[in-house]
């Protein structure tokens, strides 16, 4: 394999224990900026890992065995927020989050392969599904990537899946601007 830069190689790693586990996952956030939106520099490698509801302790305790972990009360932060906050041996820092919901469901079920490299293939959301990630987080950055998605992605994105997956989302954080927003970034962009 060819020699990646430290995200990459923490992604990999990541993936790696996750297939060995028989784990459902996909990169999010930056990881799948470099492919659908307009690359920029990342610290972290972001993860959805589908655990359901219930059994979350097992695929935490699975994950901090093998990772370590960057709070002190790693195990308990990652129950009571549902992210597990970890870092590789190089100390590069890994966000699992554990997914639930009917969206993480289906923005699972929609993954594909992403080449990065000769010999490295990345399993990444869908350019629709990561539009949605970044408007629910609704942060300066998020919306900077939401951008450079419309403007590499343009007419290939189905945008009716966007709306479809973030209108609930939306309604339930109570956050009414965020649909305006996004069509107004879809109306200049696309």
């Amino acid at each position: 394999m060819p020699e990646l830069n430290p995200i990459f190689q923490a992604a990999v790693e990541l993936q790696s224990f996750c297939e060995s586990n028989g784990w459902r996952f996909c990169f999010i956030g930056g990881v799948a900026v470099q492919r659908w939106g307009e690359p920029r520099l990342t610290v972290d490698v972001d993860l959805t890992l589908l655990t359901g509801f219930g059994d979350e302790d097992r695929f935490v305790d699975r994950l901090l065995e093998t990772f370590r972990g960057r709070r002190p009360d790693c195990r308990e932060f990652a129950l009571a927020t549902r992210v597990v906050l970890l870092a590789n041996d190089h100390g590069t820092p890994l966000d699992v989050a554990l997914g639930a919901i009917p969206f993480e469901q289906r923005t699972v079920a929609r993954t594909s392969v992403f080449d990065v490299a000769a010999g490295c293939r990345l399993l990444t959301c869908s350019a629709e599904d990561l539009v949605v990630h970044k408007c629910f987080a609704n942060r300066d950055r998020d919306w900077a990537d939401v951008e450079g998605i419309l403007m590499r992605q343009g007419k290939k994105l189905d945008l009716d899946l966007v709306r479809r997956e973030l209108a609930p989302l939306a309604a339930v954080k109570n956050a009414p601007d965020i649909l305006p927003r996004l069509e107004q970034k879809i109306a200049r962009l696309t």
